[in-house]
């Protein structure tokens, strides 16, 4: 009778086996593709944006052509944004855009993107409130680039006041962070690396506040490599662009030798 119950249940096993896993109920079964963009809409509304991307997915696989695929791509990518998942968003945004190059929203694939990794914040950073001028500069340069696409592609589109303001406080961070690493090569003595980091800075952040102390550090290293051409060219420029700087009202020590000794103590 022991061995008669053995073989029974391995018989019964067998047969699972056969037979495979139970068929996932599938609630979009005979559904229109109107009705499962309709679904995913719903779900978007009630917040349940990981439901909404499946109903999203399995609209796009089964009906890849019709006029529901694109914007639920799009709107695929819409659902990442809102779970924060910003490299998923911009991964949808972007297959977006090669798909659907010339479609009458693909400038809002461009503003997700920037939004996508604009909004991207870290556990650490909440905890410690960090600066966003202290973050890793890729991912606001990649946030900056995404913006500027929009603008410099759809200048007419809705998205370009908002994404502009963006694009000033993304400058401004980025100017702010190539100076602080400035301020760490000056300290260090390292005036050659802290000259370059402020010429990135004026080239490609020549609107930024930061330029005015930019100029600044530029001068100091020059005096300190003993470079007095390159120090009065630039000493020229700030003259010109900021008379009333603090290097130029007589705030500054009279003697340009210790023109590092005042920058730093500024700080």
């Amino acid at each position: 009778m022991k061995y008669i119950l053995i073989l029974m249940f391995a018989l019964l096993l067998n047969g699972c086996a056969l037979f495979g896993k139970p068929t996932e109920f599938d609630d979009t079964k005979g559904m229109t593709a109107e009705r499962i963009y309709e679904e995913g809409q719903a779900k978007m509304r009630d917040k349940d944006y990981e439901k909404a991307i499946v109903y999203f997915g399995k609209l796009e696989s089964r009906y890849p052509n019709g006029r529901f695929a694109a914007q639920a791509q799009l709107e695929t990518a819409y659902a990442y944004y809102k779970k924060e998942e910003p490299i998923l968003c911009v991964a949808a945004a972007e297959r977006f855009i090669k798909l659907h190059p010339n479609h009458a929203n693909v400038d809002y694939a461009y503003y997700l993107k920037g939004l996508a990794v604009f909004n991207e914040r870290g556990m650490l950073e909440k905890i410690t409130k960090q600066q966003i001028s202290d973050r890793d500069p890729r991912a606001l340069h990649d946030s900056f680039v995404s913006f500027k696409d929009l603008v410099t592609r759809y200048p007419n589109s809705r998205y370009v006041k908002d994404a502009t303001q963006r694009m000033i406080y993304l400058a401004n961070a980025l100017a702010d962070h190539e100076l602080d690493v400035a301020r760490y090569y000056m300290k260090r003595q390292a005036y050659i690396a802290a000259v370059n980091r402020t010429k990135y800075a004026l080239e490609y952040y020549p609107s930024t506040p930061a330029i005015e102390e930019a100029l600044v550090i530029m001068i100091s290293a020059y005096d300190l490599l003993g470079l007095e051409d390159l120090k009065n060219d630039t000493l020229r420029i700030l003259k010109t662009n900021y008379p009333d700087s603090a290097i130029l009202t007589g705030k500054a020590p009279s003697d340009e030798r210790v023109w590092w000794k005042f920058w730093e103590s500024l700080y």
